[in-house]
C-alpha cells in the first residue's frame, strides 16, 4: 500500500510503499476513502524538518534535554546512534480520516466490515491507504454523511473540545483569534450553540469565510474595527471568552486577549501559539487561562487510547471518542457545515506534490483534502466495500496453521551466511543490536517484522533487510530464515518465543524472557515439545570485554563471596510504556534479569534462594540472592538517584580480593593493600557486551554449536526475577526450585 512519509532529518517527502498493517485485537482495519491535512500541524511538522540540525535543537528544546540525559546514562556513542537514528527515519503524516472497515480485530463488536468510519490518531489515522484504529480512536458515520465531510471529523473535535473549556453560555460573546481551519470550526461550534462571535485574523477572506459561517463581527487584531466590533456586541464590557486558535511565534494574541477579554473572563488556548502573559494585564481583570488538550479526555492515555478502556460516562462525559461521535452528528444534521472550508481536493497520488505547494505558498488553503483510490471526484459516498482480509501479522492477526515443529540443523554448510529474521524494531533494536549486524559479513538480514508498517520500512531501509512485513507466520515457515530475534516489547517475549522455538528457529529474545511464572513454564514446555533448545535470552553484559577482563584478573576463588550492585536506574517519563505493570509487568521485571543474570556469572551458580524488600509507592527495590556456596548478592535498584550519577557500579569482595566495575567504562582488582591491576587510567567506551553477545550467537546458529548461556540459566535467572516479585508479596525469603 501507499503512505505519506517524511524523513526528519533531510525533509524529504514520499509516497512509500510500504506493507499493509496487521489487523491487532481492540481495533479495526480501515480502508482510507478521505483524510485531511491539517493545513496548522501538519505544515508546522513539515517546516522544522527543513531546518537544520540546529533550528531544530531551538524548536524542541525538550528533546535537547533528552539527548543529554541520555549521554549521561548511555555515552556518546550509543546516544548519537540512538538520535540519528530516530532522526534519519521516515515519519507518518496525518490524524484525521474517513474510511470503510475492511477486517475487524478479536475484542471488538461494535462496527463490522463495510462500515464507514471516521478516525482519529496521528499514529492511527495516518495518510495512508489502509490503518489499524483501536477501538476508541474511531466512531461510526451517520448515514447520510458524506465521507469527504466525515474526514473533518478529528479537527472538528480539536475545536469542539476548545468550546467546551471555554464553558460558554447562550447568550455569550467570544473572541476567536485566528481564523483557520480550527478557527473557522469553532465559530461555527459556538454560533450554533447560541454564541454571538466576533473573528480576529489578518486574512479578509478567512474573515469574510468566518462572517458566512456565522461570525457577528470580524476585524484585522491590529486594527479598530475589531475592538469597535466587540465594544458593540458587548457594551463596552468585553468579550466572555477568547479562543487562541493562532499560531506563529509573535505574543500578539496573547496580549489582544487581555485587551478584549470583561473582567474574569477566560482565555483557551487551542493552538499553539506563544504564551507570554503580560502580567499586569491578566491580574488586573484576573482572566482564567485554560489549556484545551487536542481531541478530549482519554488523548495521551495509552490505556484509553491503546486497550480501550473507556471512562465511564457518568465521571467523564466528553472523551476524546464521544467528541468524535458528536462532531459527526452535527455535521449530518447540518449544524457544522465544512464545505465552505475545503479549498482543495487532490488525488492521493499527487500528495508530496500537494504539500509541496502549500510549503511554498502556491496553494492557499484552509482545507484539503486526499481522495484515495476507489473515490470518484465529486462523490459522495464510498464505493461498495468488499471486505478483504489483511495479511495476518504479528500481534493478533488470525493465525496461520502453526508450522511444524522441527529441530534446527546442528551444522550449516561453511559457505551459507546465517539468515536472521527480527520480530520488532524499536529504539533498542536499531540502536543497539542492528548497527552490529547490518552489512556484516556471513550474516544476511532476511526479514523485518513489525505490526505497523513504517517501522518496518524504516529498519529495512537503514540496515538492508531484503524484506519487510506484517506477516509473521510466513517468516516462521520459511525454510531459509535460520533465527528469529525477538525484539517486541515485554509482554509479547514468551509468546513469540515459544511461537519461534516450535517453527524450528533458533531464537534470541531481548529480555524479559517471561513476566509470569505460566508464560516461563509455556516457553519450556516448547523446548520440550519441538526438541529446540537454540534459545538466547539478551543478557549481555555477560559478554561486555572489560567485565570479562576484570573477571580473569580477579581470577578463581576459594570462599564465598559478597557481591553488590547499584543500579541507578533514573526516572522514566510518565508516558513511557515502560510504566504499564498491568499489561507489561514492573521495570524490575523488565530488566532485573540482566543484574541477576551478571551476579549468577560471576559467582558461577545460580541462586537458591531470593529476598526482596522495598520502600512504600515508586518501583525502588533491595533484592538479596543466596548461592550454593553461601555467597550472596545484594542489587540495590533505585530510581531516585541523580541523572549524573553512573548507572551500573558493582563491587565483588571474595578471599581479600577486591573486583570493582564503573558502569562499563573503568575496573579494577584489589589485593591486599595494593591495587592488582586497573583497566585504564582514562575511561573506555561504554560496552555492555551487546557486539560480543551477537558474535557468540551467531557463532553457535553458524557452527551448530551450544548456545553461549545454557538454557538452564536463562531459565534460572528469569526464575530468580520473577521471584522478586512473590518475596516482596510474602515479606519472606523465596526458595527456588533448583540450582546450577
Amino acid at each position: 500500500m501507499k503512505q505519506v512519509v517524511q524523513n526528519y532529518r533531510s525533509g524529504e517527502l514520499a509516497l512509500l510503499d510500504v506493507p499493509v498493517p496487521g489487523c491487532k485485537p481492540g481495533g479495526v482495519l480501515v480502508r482510507t476513502a478521505y483524510s485531511l491535512i491539517s493545513t496548522g500541524t501538519e505544515l508546522m511538522k513539515v517546516s522544522e524538518a527543513g531546518m537544520s540540525l540546529l533550528g531544530k535543537a531551538r524548536s524542541r528544546p525538550d528533546q535537547v534535554a533528552r539527548v543529554v540525559q541520555s549521554v549521561a546514562a548511555n555515552g556518546v556513542p550509543a546516544t548519537y546512534r540512538k538520535v540519528m537514528g530516530k532522526l534519519d527515519s521516515y515519519t507518518p503524516l496525518g490524524y484525521s480520516l474517513c474510511g470503510v472497515v475492511e477486517e475487524v480485530g478479536s475484542g471488538t463488536d461494535d462496527v463490522r466490515a463495510g462500515d464507514l468510519v471516521a478516525c482519529a490518531g496521528n499514529e492511527h489515522a495516518l495518510h495512508a491507504e489502509v490503518n489499524w484504529v483501536p477501538k476508541n480512536l474511531y466512531a461510526r458515520v451517520p448515514d447520510g454523511l458524506a465521507p469527504r465531510d466525515a474526514a473533518f471529523g478529528t479537527v472538528g473535535a480539536i475545536a469542539l473540545q476548545g468550546v467546551r473549556r471555554g464553558e460558554s453560555q447562550l447568550g455569550d460573546v467570544a473572541l476567536v483569534i485566528g481564523l483557520g481551519l480550527i478557527g473557522q470550526l469553532v465559530v461555527q461550534l459556538l454560533a450554533a450553540s447560541g454564541v454571538r462571535v466576533v473573528g480576529a485574523d489578518p486574512d479578509p477572506a478567512r474573515r469574510d469565510l468566518a462572517a458566512r459561517l456565522g461570525a457577528a463581527g470580524s476585524g484585522d487584531p491590529g486594527g479598530a474595527a475589531l475592538a469597535a466590533a466587540v465594544a458593540e456586541l458587548t457594551g463596552g464590557h468585553g468579550v466572555d471568552q477568547v479562543y487562541l486558535a493562532a499560531g506563529g511565534a509573535g505574543n500578539q494574541p496573547v496580549e489582544l486577549a487581555a485587551q478584549l477579554c470583561r473582567d474574569r473572563g477566560r482565555v483557551v488556548d487551542i493552538g499553539k501559539c506563544r504564551l507570554d502573559l503580560p502580567w499586569n494585564a491578566y491580574y488586573e481583570k484576573e482572566l482564567d487561562v485554560r489549556f484545551s488538550r487536542s481531541y478530549g479526555p482519554g488523548r495521551y492515555d495509552p490505556e484509553y487510547e491503546l486497550e480501550g478502556r473507556d471512562y465511564p460516562i457518568g465521571q467523564v462525559r466528553w472523551t476524546e471518542r464521544r467528541n468524535l461521535a458528536c462532531v459527526l452528528d452535527l455535521l449530518a444534521r447540518r449544524r457544522v457545515d465544512v464545505a465552505p472550508l475545503v479549498s482543495h481536493v487532490a488525488d492521493f497520488a499527487d500528495a508530496v506534490a500537494t504539500y509541496r505547494r502549500l510549503q511554498d505558498g502556491g496553494l492557499k488553503a484552509v482545507a484539503v483534502l486526499f481522495r484515495y483510490p476507489g473515490q470518484a471526484a465529486g462523490a459522495e459516498a464510498p464505493a461498495a466495500a468488499v471486505p478483504a482480509a489483511a495479511p495476518p501479522g504479528a500481534g493478533g492477526a488470525p493465525a496461520a496453521a502453526r508450522p511444524s515443529p522441527a529441530r534446527p540443523s546442528q551444522a550449516r554448510p561453511a559457505a551459507a551466511p546465517v539468515r536472521l529474521a527480527f520480530v520488532g524494531a524499536g529504539t533498542y533494536a536499531t540502536s543497539m543490536l542492528l548497527p552490529h549486524l547490518a552489512r556484516r559479513e556471513g550474516v544476511e538480514l532476511s526479514t523485518v517484522v513489525t505490526t505497523t508498517a513504517l517501522s518496518a520500512v524504516n529498519a529495512k531501509r537503514k540496515f538492508g533487510f531484503a524484506a519487510a512485513t506484517t506477516d509473521l507466520d510466513a517468516v516462521l515457515g520459511d525454510p531459509a530464515v535460520d533465527a528469529v530475534f525477538v525484539v517486541t516489547r515485554h509482554a509479547s517475549h514468551a509468546a513469540l518465543t515459544r511461537r519461534a522455538l516450535l517453527a524450528g528457529k533458533a531464537v534470541f529474545v531481548e529480555k524479559p524472557l517471561a513476566l509470569t511464572e505460566d508464560e516461563l513454564a509455556g516457553v519450556l514446555a516448547a523446548v520440550a515439545e519441538s526438541g529446540n533448545d537454540r534459545l538466547q535470552v539478551g543478557f549481555n553484559r555477560r559478554f561486555a570485554p572489560l567485565l570479562r577482563e576484570a573477571g580473569r584478573r580477579f581470577g578463581d576463588r576459594t570462599g564465598p563471596a559478597g557481591l553488590r550492585y547499584l543500579v541507578n536506574a533514573g526516572r522514566l517519563d510518565k508516558d513511557s510504556w515502560y510504566l504499564r505493570q498491568d499489561t507489561e509487568g514492573s521495570r524490575f521485571d523488565g530488566e532485573g534479569g540482566h543484574f541477576i543474570d551478571t551476579a549468577s556469572w560471576l559467582l558461577a551458580a545460580d541462586p537458591v534462594s531470593v529476598y526482596a524488600a522495598a520502600p512504600p509507592g515508586g518501583e525502588q527495590l533491595q533484592v538479596v540472592l543466596r548461592y550454593p556456596d553461601g555467597s550472596t548478592a545484594t542489587v540495590s535498584y533505585v530510581t531516585t538517584g541523580p541523572p549524573g550519577f553512573p548507572k551500573e557500579t558493582l563491587d565483588l569482595v571474595a578471599d581479600g580480593r577486591v573486583l570493582r566495575l564503573d558502569d562499563f567504562v573503568r575496573a579494577a582488582v584489589y589485593d591486599g593493600r595494593r591495587r592488582r591491576w586497573v583497566g585504564s587510567r582514562l575511561p573506555r567506551a561504554r560496552d555492555k557486551g551487546q557486539r560480543a553477545q551477537l558474535d557468540a550467537f551467531l557463532a553457535a546458529v553458524r557452527d551448530g554449536g551450544p548456545m553461549p548461556v545454557p538454557l538452564e540459566s536463562l531459565a534460572a535467572t528469569t526464575a530468580a526475577t520473577l521471584a522478586v516479585r512473590t518475596a516482596l508479596a510474602a515479606g519472606a525469603p523465596v526458595t527456588l526450585a533448583s540450582a546450577r
